[in-house]
């Protein structure tokens, strides 16, 4: 997961700098009045987000079984956790209900 937030940052910056480079040279139209450096991030966005979607599909893939692993495990300690206190719960009632009758 970090391999492919770390790539995808790298994307990013490629296309920031990219960007203003062809905003400075005269390339790109430069942002109105002092919002020049936001013109400069939301088109190193705008870029960046189809090239990260394509180039990172496999990563992407990787990333995301890496993750149901995760929730897998998460889910079954949970199953495992329920089922003992169950188990604790059938105890204590056994023992109380015995404890009644005598």
């Amino acid at each position: 997961m970090l391999r492919y937030t770390l790539m995808r940052l790298g994307i990013f910056v490629g296309c920031l700098v990219v960007v203003w480079g062809a905003v400075y040279s005269g390339l790109a139209p430069r942002g109105l009045g002092d919002s020049n450096g936001l013109w400069i991030v939301l088109l190193a966005l705008l870029l960046s987000a189809p090239i990260s979607f394509v180039v990172l599909r496999a990563e992407r893939d990787r990333a995301s079984e890496q993750i149901v692993r995760r929730v897998d495990r998460f889910k079954a300690g949970m199953e495992v956790s329920r089922s003992q206190e169950d188990v604790e719960d059938t105890a204590g009632d056994t023992s109380r209900t015995q404890g009644q009758t005598s």
